[in-house]
């Protein structure tokens, strides 16, 4: 037995040749070398292993249950696929991470896709996770669930924070887009219901990978419009993939910070999306949006109708009331001569409205002439004209001040030139630049005017107009 450990376990026996016995060490007695032994490092090994798996299982679909799920600062998620007798563990990029519908959390039923790869530093092999998806119901169904949840324990679908519709919207918001059917029907029936309303669109994608930052953006745009009384977003009808923008948490919470109140109208009256529970109210249709915006003006309008009726058939009662009471004390004899008596304080009041029209006529006469003569008097003192004559002597002074000071400058100028020509003559540079030259002695201190302070020898220095001269004397005269 002490022979089989001395052998390679990673290499079979070589085949003995006839009539060979193999020696005590396992080789055969009469033969040449046996293949030398193969020794593998751990990190050799290791990825062996890794090309092989990562070869064999480029792409597997894994079911199981999530345990140890959390997403790193790094944006990775790290998990564990297990079932009931083994594990496997796993992560997903962030890259991946960010096109899922839902939230991955412990216990969730999943299937998975992606591929084997070996963490060489630990010799364990996981799963590169590329897609994944919730077993027996669909991501995007538990990706609404999840959001509902949160969102109505936050209280954002509370009924206490639902605002009523403006009875009479002057503007009207409208978030949608432009190349949809929704737009013309809202268009279509506001035109019919509400002609003078003034509509405030602003246009986004509905659809899409970015259509929820979009309505997020375009609800931030149109809270921001001063004077919009309502808002309507939404969309006509698909798939839930074609609505899932209005069930993303970016565009719930748009809904919620607009300051005025938001109709809900995505898709058609089966389809149910957060936005609807998010908003104050939900229509089925955009069309039908358009009608509860205008039903407040409607219900108003037939109110006033109502009061109207009221009002004139009360009128015309009261009227038939009176009229009987008059027609029932005109006919007693006590008040036989009470209709001369009025036409006489009919004329009299006539003759004394008459009266005092011409006396109100006349007084107005003498105010009106009064007035008049002030203005006369008024005008004299016009300060427009006395400003208008000022401004003339202020022209007339100021073009006196500059023509004064320009000859001053002139005179100025003259008498510059004139003294700058006398001492230009009189600079001893001009002389100089008239041939003449003066002899300094060797440190400059002194001016030579006496050929009899120099001996021959003597260094002395000539000034020229332009440069000076080094000189030594020889002889002196």
């Amino acid at each position: 037995m002490s022979d089989l450990f001395d052998l390679p376990f990673e290499e079979d026996d070589e085949p003995l040749a006839d009539g060979e016995q193999p020696t005590a060490d396992g080789r055969a007695a009469g033969g040449g070398a046996s293949a030398p032994r193969r020794t593998l490092t751990v990190s050799e090994l290791t990825v062996r292993v890794r090309d092989l798996l990562e070869g064999d299982l480029f792409e597997v679909w894994v079911e199981g249950e999530l345990s140890n799920c959390k997403v790193w600062n790094n944006g990775h998620l790290y998990f564990t696929l297990k079932d009931d007798r083994s594990q496997l563990k796993g992560f997903m990029f962030r890259s991946s991470l960010r096109y899922l519908k839902f939230k991955p959390a412990d216990g969730q039923h999943v299937i998975a896709r992606g591929k084997i790869t070996v963490y060489e530093p630990r010799g364990e092999y996981q799963i590169e996770c590329q897609h994944l998806e919730p077993k027996g119901v669909g991501a995007l169904q538990l990706a609404f669930e999840q959001l509902k949840e949160r969102l109505q324990k936050e209280g954002l679908f509370d009924a206490g924070r639902k605002r009523p519709l403006p009875a009479l919207p002057k503007k009207i918001g409208i978030v949608t887009s432009l190349d949809g059917a929704a737009i013309r029907d809202i268009i279509k029936v506001l035109q019919r219901r509400h002609a003078n309303a003034h509509l405030v669109i602003c246009p986004c994608r509905v659809q899409g990978q970015d259509a929820a930052p979009d309505v997020a953006r375009a609800l931030r745009q149109i809270g921001r419009v001063p004077g919009v009384d309502v808002v309507i977003v939404g969309r006509g009808g698909g798939s839930i993939e074609d609505l899932w923008a209005f069930n993303e948490e970016m565009v719930a919470r748009a809904i919620g910070r607009v300051p005025v109140p938001v109709i809900s109208a995505v898709g058609h009256e089966t389809d149910y999306t957060i936005a609807d529970f998010v908003a104050d109210v939900r229509a089925p249709t955009p069309s039908a949006a358009a009608e509860m915006v205008v039903a407040g003006k409607d219900e108003f309008c037939g109110r006033i109708d109502r009061l109207h009726d009221r009002l004139l058939a009360a009128a015309r009662a009261r009227i038939q009331r009176l009229s009987r009471r008059v027609h029932v004390a005109d006919s007693r004899p006590a008040f036989a001569g009470v209709p001369g008596r009025v036409a006489m304080r009919a004329r009299h009041a006539s003759e004394l409205s008459h009266a005092l029209a011409r006396a109100l006529r006349d007084r107005v006469a003498v105010r009106s002439r009064h007035l008049q003569h002030l203005d006369r008097q008024l005008q004299t003192f016009d300060a427009g004209r006395r400003l208008g004559a000022l401004r003339t002597r202020l022209v007339g002074a100021d073009g006196r001040l500059r023509g004064a000071a320009a000859r001053r400058r002139d005179r100025a100028r003259a008498q510059l030139q004139a003294t700058a020509g006398r001492l230009e003559s009189l600079s001893p540079l001009a002389v100089l630049a008239r041939g003449y030259a003066v002899a300094w002695n060797a440190d400059k201190s002194r001016v030579l005017r006496d050929a009899a302070t120099v001996t021959a020898g003597d260094d002395i220095i000539v000034a020229l107009s332009r440069g000076e001269i080094g000189a030594k004397v020889t002889k002196t005269s």
